[in-house]
This record gives structure tokens, sequence and C-alpha cells, in this order.
């Protein structure tokens, strides 16, 4: 069975989904679809809303809701290695490239690759995703926005002076 449940944090609403073994997503209301699992209790989604609770009041949260996130092997090796972040701190791409390439023997890694497994992750915040930089402090990517990884990033104390939003995009005129 699924389950799901809104959560309302202070930027915007959220939508938390589980099933019989974890939390299997998170993420903004208005970035997804339409939710169509039934609203019902879990012990997960509890978990879950006490930790963005926590998480949403500065502190920070330790134990980690259980998860049981679905991805391909590459997907789930890269979302373990974004749990490894400590909170109010920052890795790019390239780094979380050089360490996978570095447990795997290898001489490098694409951080492209990386890129697009952070992209996928279904549970954002709890698994930090937001705390994954471009190069040379490029905040890149973000399933809720990039405004949002930015407060994120701010409430953890992580932001830094030298981080940059990407310049807006301007809609293409019609000939």
């Amino acid at each position: 069975m699924h389950y799901m449940a809104r959560y309302l944090s202070p930027l915007g609403e959220i939508i938390l989904t589980a099933d019989e073994q974890g939390l299997t997503g998170l993420g903004f209301a208005d970035k997804l679809p339409p939710a169509g699992a039934a609203t019902a209790a879990s012990p997960y989604l509890t978990a879950a809303a006490r930790w963005l609770d926590a998480y949403f009041a500065g502190e920070r949260p330790e134990e980690r809701p259980r998860l049981h996130m679905l991805g391909t092997p590459f997907q789930l090796e890269v979302w373990r290695e974004l749990l490894t972040i400590p909170y109010g701190q920052t890795i790019t791409y390239g780094e979380i490239a050089a360490r996978l390439a570095k447990r795997r023997g290898i001489p490098r890694f694409a951080a492209q690759a990386v890129g697009g497994a952070v992209g996928r992750n279904p549970v954002g915040i709890i698994v930090p995703c937001h705390r994954v930089m471009g190069a040379a402090g490029n905040l890149t990517g973000f399933g809720g926005g990039i405004e949002r990884k930015a407060a994120l990033l701010r409430l953890e104390g992580a932001w830094q002076a030298d981080f940059h939003l990407p310049p807006e995009k301007k809609p293409k005129q019609k000939r």
C-alpha cells in the first residue's frame, strides 16, 4: 500500500509518500504531478514530518526516517553519498564524482552522470541534494527550484558570499 501526506513548510507545501518499507518521496507540491496515493497514516510519514519540523526550526535532526528509495544501482550509490554530506556544508558534483571514482578504483568519473542521479533524488531535503553545488559556487538544479535551494542553504548556515544564482532565462520571443 502507498501512503501520502501533505506537510506545510515555510517554503511551500511538501508532499510526502511512503510504502510499508519506508519513506519513498518528498517534494514540493508545485513541482510534482498530482499525487495519486491514498492519504493515510504511516509511521514513516509521521517520522518525516517530525524530522521536517525540527529541520525548519533550525535544528539539526539526527535520526532520519527510514527510507525506501528505488533507483538504479548507480543512483542508489549517489544518493547514499548525498547522505554523507554534513548539515551546513556543501560539495560539488565533481567532488562526488571523484569520491565515486576513487571507490571504484578508476581514474575519473563524469560529474554530469552524478548530476543526473542527484536530479532524480526522490526524497529531497532529507537526502540533501540541495547541498550539491556546481563548479565555482554555481547553484545548479534543485527539484524544488533554485530559490528554495538557496533558502535551504541559508537555513543551514551554508550560504557563502561566492555562491551565485544562475541568470534568469528570458522567454523566447515568437516570430
